[in-house]
């Protein structure tokens, strides 16, 4: 009876509603109006994820395909290799391996180190004119993202030889590559000199085969000049001999006409 009665007092006869539900009924459309745009931004955010990661991958297993910038590593490969040796893989104790010492280590990633100066160099010298290249559309994607990759496994490598250094000697690191440019340019200094001694006999052929036509052309000039002289020495007496022939006649002439006379 009491339910019946609180049911009946929530009846409005004015205009036919329950009071007692009204306040329910905007809670459940409230909540329903947050889901809507929950479920879209949900949605949304792991659609746009999805793609985003799959174009990721994407794009990685195209520049996994693409060709290296620079060919392998071989002096790095030697280093590893020397680091990672180790002496118990040996069969017989005659045969059994040494451990590499340090130096040979130290010497091995100094090595490494060198050659990594000479890819920095070639990148740096080719970065202006691929950029260039690149603007005026002449230089495709897939060179460019050879290009940057080569860079960042650049600065991988100079990152781990700056801590392997460190692992050798303290501070090693900081100092590894102003000694390995400095061998870079010593190793540069020497193929120059070495190419300017193979040249050496070719210009050496050639200049004096070249003093020789210049020396001969020096003496066909002077000969020249001294048949010159010559022609015009003979040319020059016979024009004097023919001026005192002709100034001795008439004077020869008047004497004669002179004995005459008398």
């Amino acid at each position: 009876m009491e339910n019946a009665t609180n049911f009946t007092d929530g009846f409005n006869s004015t205009n036919g509603t329950f009071e007692g539900f009204q306040s329910a009924t905007p809670k459940l459309g409230f909540w329903s109006g947050l889901l809507l745009p929950t479920l879209y931004l949900t949605v949304l955010v792991g659609s746009l994820y999805t793609f985003s990661s799959l174009y990721r991958k994407r794009q990685a297993s195209k520049a996994a395909q693409l060709e290296p910038w620079f060919p392998s590593h071989r002096t790095r490969d030697i280093y590893l290799s020397l680091l990672h040796m180790d002496p118990s893989e040996g069969g017989n104790d005659e045969k059994k391996l040494k451990k590499v010492p340090d130096n040979v280590l130290k010497a091995a990633l100094l090595r490494r180190a060198v050659e990594d100066i000479q890819r920095i160099l070639q990148l740096r010298t080719s970065k202006p004119a691929l950029q260039n290249l690149q603007q005026r559309g002449s230089v495709g994607d897939d060179l460019m993202q050879r290009f940057q990759r080569a860079e960042k496994e650049m600065e991988a490598e100079i990152k781990d030889v700056v801590e392997e250094a460190n692992a050798f000697a303290p501070n090693w690191g900081q100092v590894i590559f102003q000694s390995a440019n400095e061998i870079n340019q010593h190793i540069l200094l020497k193929e120059r000199t070495a190419e300017i001694e193979a040249q050496r006999e070719t210009e050496k052929e050639w200049w004096e085969n070249k003093k020789a036509t210049i020396q001969s052309d020096f003496m066909k000039e002077l000969d020249e000049e001294e048949e010159k002289k010559i022609t015009q020495k003979k040319a020059g007496g016979s024009d004097d001999d023919a001026v005192l022939v002709e100034a001795g006649g008439p004077a020869q002439a008047q004497g004669g006409s002179k004995k005459k006379g008398r």
